[in-house]
């Protein structure tokens, strides 16, 4: 009977294993703490609707005394009041950098990865062991070297400038490489007998079979492109430059206006994260399938 009892138990979902009490109070505890992390995300949309007064008054509070659109107007350029907010120059400028260096690294670093997974040539495993290397160097010890760099060239306060440092990631390079290398090498063994070359089949066969990781490295070059901060201070400093990092960096510091203007902040940076938000959620599914494919080889 005991057995039994036990082959039962071993048959239900884990969770249902524990005390109806216990699982609860885990119930409970895991609800907590989503509540505690979405927390910031919901003031940052209540207080997008506030005044400036109730939002200094009440800062944590969760209801606009006197709810108001006045900051998405004056973001927007709808509002003749306060200082205008180039917000459509620092979006245009996001844009164009996210999707450039996103097309980029999904191009280059899938072709580096496959070129350091299938291909033989001298010094493969040194170039890789080079690669891993950089994961480790700390991206704030190369901000000096990268400004010298850009300055020696002319290459400064230019959209090239904020663009080509950020075209590779070495992050990109050891996802697409670790999937190539679950890729079956009869598959390219067989293009080969065909007549294809070595870009025919990485083009034509071997790339569309990794679009998991593809889709994986173009969420995380997208999310880091558009959330790039540290290159742009080196690399630029004229406010035509501006993406809605360094642009809301400088209105944080109160350069636009006076008082605190947290309304006004806040919907700028909620502005800023949905794009994100909305390609992480429309694509979650296969970034975790590409995730689990660069982290297991077959």
């Amino acid at each position: 009977m005991n057995a039994k009892s036990a082959a039962r138990a071993q048959g239900r979902p884990v969770l249902q294993r524990f005390p109806l009490a216990l699982r609860i109070l885990g119930y409970t505890t895991v609800i907590a703490i989503g509540l505690l992390y979405l927390f910031p995300f919901l003031l940052q949309l209540v207080t997008g609707f506030k005044t400036d007064p109730d939002a200094a008054a009440h800062p944590l509070g969760l209801i606009p005394a006197t709810p108001t659109t006045a900051a998405y107007q004056r973001l927007f350029g709808l509002s003749q009041s306060g200082e205008a907010v180039p917000f459509f120059r620092w979006l245009g400028n996001s844009v164009f950098l996210s999707v450039t260096v996103t097309a980029g690294r999904v191009l280059l670093d899938s072709m580096a990865g496959y070129a350091l997974a299938r291909l033989n040539f001298p010094g493969r495993r040194l170039l890789f062991g080079f690669v891993i290397a950089i994961l480790a160097v700390p991206p704030v010890a190369l901000l000096i070297p990268k400004f010298l760099v850009l300055n020696t060239f002319g290459l400064f306060d230019t959209y090239a400038a904020m663009i080509m440092p950020l075209l590779v990631d070495t992050v990109g390079i050891f996802i697409m490489k670790q999937f190539f290398e679950s890729i079956p090498r009869e598959v390219e063994e067989a293009a080969k007998m065909d007549g294809a070359g070595v870009f025919r089949t990485f083009w034509s066969i071997v790339l569309p079979m990794a679009r998991p990781a593809l889709i994986t490295l173009t969420i995380l070059s997208f999310q880091g492109s558009w959330n790039e901060f540290t290159n742009l201070l080196v690399a630029t400093q004229s406010s035509q430059y501006e993406t809605l990092t360094t642009g809301l960096a400088r209105f944080v510091s109160g350069s636009l206006g006076q008082g605190t203007q947290y309304p006004l902040k806040l919907a700028a940076a909620l502005m800023a994260t949905i794009p994100v938000a909305v390609l992480f959620f429309c694509f979650q599914r296969y970034f975790v399938q590409g995730a689990n494919a660069g982290a297991v080889k077959e």
